[in-house]
């Protein structure tokens, strides 16, 4: 079970901020400006006990909730933030068969598919899937988990798994069927969330049967939770972006006056304390990752 608090959520992005004044990136009247908005959100009656029990539940159950639209509304800038990464990763690629891993609603599928690739799309969720087949109708599409793919051994020549690694506990076990997988001399590219991106409270929500909020079970990855799995597996690193996602344009220039929703967190808390938000703001939101198998 989690627990979340509006107060401790805006208390901690205030912390993150002064942290980063405590480091030199901020004057003295910075500081002030936080520790006086801190005052003022510990004296807040609209922030009292409002903190809100959420049990961690499946993928698939949550994804069910957000498949008609996850695309508006997960992707947020995440989706402009790794597209033109994945895609310079992978220019100059001839066309062969391409896996779209964790495939979605077909966002990778499509992405390859115009770049003539055949495409085979996996994903968990049968949900997600039916608006896959719909996007991409020449494209293949197979239910199933990342560490026990339907495909066989030396299948793909492309491998694209975008924002489902940090569903994963332990990576060694996909990244040991994306290797079996991978044809040698092909090219694994992963986008995922970064941690940081993670501990500031993006993450997956869902209701359960009574209205209970629900989310994702979702883990905060660090570099080397890829890299050694990935390198014991005779993965080679080509390159490695931390990107931060492309800023919205929708963001009010004032404060809100509310916090919003427990569904609307932490979007809602962010646009309540806009000043400390951007000042916290300033880190990844992504890792997106491009391995190779080496040629036979």
């Amino acid at each position: 079970m989690i627990y979340q608090d509006p107060l401790a959520y805006l208390l901690g992005l205030e912390g993150i901020a002064l942290l980063d004044a405590w480091a030199g990136d901020h004057d003295r009247e910075f500081t002030d400006t936080r520790l006086a908005e801190i005052r003022r959100l510990l004296d807040d009656e609209a922030l009292r006990d409002r903190g809100v029990f959420a049990e961690r539940v499946s993928t698939v159950l949550a994804y069910e909730q957000q498949s008609a639209g996850y695309d508006a509304e997960a992707g947020g800038g995440l989706f402009a933030t790794d597209e033109p990464v994945v895609a310079e990763y992978l220019s100059g690629r001839e066309p062969g068969v391409a896996l779209d891993a964790a495939c979605g609603t077909g966002r990778y599928a499509e992405f390859l598919a115009r770049r003539g690739h055949r495409v085979i799309g996996v994903d968990s969720s049968p949900d997600m899937i039916a608006f896959a087949r719909r996007r991409v109708p020449d494209g293949e599409f197979r239910v199933g988990e990342l560490d026990r793919l339907p495909l066989p051994d030396d299948s793909a020549d492309v491998i694209v798994c975008a924002l489902a690694l940090v569903h994963v506990p332990s990576l060694h076990p996909v990244l040991a069927e994306f290797a079996r997988v991978l044809r040698p001399g092909g090219d694994l590219v992963i986008s995922d969330l970064h941690h940081e991106l993670v501990t500031r409270g993006s993450v997956i929500t869902a209701r359960g049967p009574a209205g209970e909020p629900c989310i994702a079970a979702t883990y905060r990855h660090q570099l080397g939770d890829y890299l050694r799995p990935a390198l014991s597996l005779g993965l080679q690193v080509r390159r490695c972006e931390e990107p931060r996602a492309v800023p919205s344009a929708s963001r009010p220039p004032e404060p809100a006056t509310g916090i919003g929703d427990w569904q609307d967190w932490p979007w809602s808390l962010m646009d309540y304390l806009p000043s400390a938000a951007r000042a916290a703001g300033g880190r990844p939101s992504l890792v997106i990752w491009h391995f190779q198998l080496p040629a036979a």
